[in-house]
């Protein structure tokens, strides 16, 4: 299937040259490069699935890939942790970091997480985008003032206005299980060891054509030699994702500045790695 972007290129165009062509003017900002790709697709989507109210439930988001290394060697099988399904104590001190968001649960168990322990929906743990791998958060119900103590094992959600993605037993200790969402405040501290240097990527999506996804892929690629970009399909969609060459925060918003919002529901997000 041509992708929403070919399809408005006179017959004889060089296709090959396609990502070039879409973000040539460098004056232009992201909404504008991405104009041709918004409208048409955006119209299509509206036309084909009409209006809707949004239902509260669980989401099961995408986990970014764990980056890819030139080795050989083949991975180790995910490892269960079963001392994830233990209470987390609470540190002491105070927190480090504090944040209030919208936060989801998610499952079902299996998956790997991105701290490479196998996700168990029956531990106390949760997904967050930024907080290091590790970091342990007390989670409270803004709604019932219920809390909870859990470790960051994995990244997400990706999904637009959400900040964390609880295990499900972690979202029953706090009445969110039922419910789906709730506003909860987030309280994360600091990790008893030294803490290693963040290394940072985006992803993007999500896309609701595989096409879409690798016309961007194809542009990120160009623009940032030397960095790593993959395409990847979820039950959300297709997403994009890139790490820049030395995993740096800076490079890694501009990247994400530069990719705005092509499409209503593709937003970008700066994701940890590590």
């Amino acid at each position: 299937m041509a992708s929403t972007v070919a399809r408005q290129l006179p017959a004889g165009a060089d296709r090959r040259m396609l990502p070039t062509a879409v973000h040539r003017d460098a004056r232009s900002t992201p909404a504008r490069r991405w104009t041709a790709v918004a409208g048409s697709t955006f119209i299509a989507l509206a036309l084909t699935t009409g209006c809707h109210h949004q239902k509260h439930h669980a989401y099961t988001p995408p986990p970014p890939p764990l980056p890819r290394t030139q080795s050989s060697v083949r991975p180790s099988p995910p490892v269960e942790t079963r001392k994830d399904r233990e209470p987390v104590p609470t540190p002491e001190g105070r927190p480090e970091f504090v944040e209030t968001g919208m936060a989801s649960w998610y499952g079902p168990s299996g998956h790997r997480a991105a701290d490479g322990s196998a996700y168990d929906g029956t531990g106390m743990t949760a997904a967050h985008k930024t907080l290091p791998l590790g970091s342990v958060v007390r989670v409270t119900n803004l709604a019932n003032g219920e809390s909870i103590m859990v470790r960051i094992t994995d990244r997400g959600p990706f999904s637009h206005g959400r900040v964390l993605d609880l295990s499900e037993s972690a979202a029953k200790k706090i009445d969110l299980y039922r419910m789906g969402v709730a506003q909860v405040r987030i309280e994360a501290f600091t990790k008893s060891t030294p803490t290693v240097e963040a290394k940072w990527c985006v992803q993007t999506g999500a896309f609701p054509t595989e096409q879409d996804a690798l016309d961007l892929k194809s542009a990120l690629a160009r623009r940032y030699v030397g960095s790593k970009v993959i395409e990847f399909a979820s039950a959300t969609g297709y997403w994009v994702r890139i790490d820049p060459v030395r995993h740096d925060r800076t490079e890694a918003t501009a990247i994400k500045d530069w990719i705005g919002t092509p499409l209503p529901q593709v937003v970008p997000y700066l994701v940890r790695v590590n």
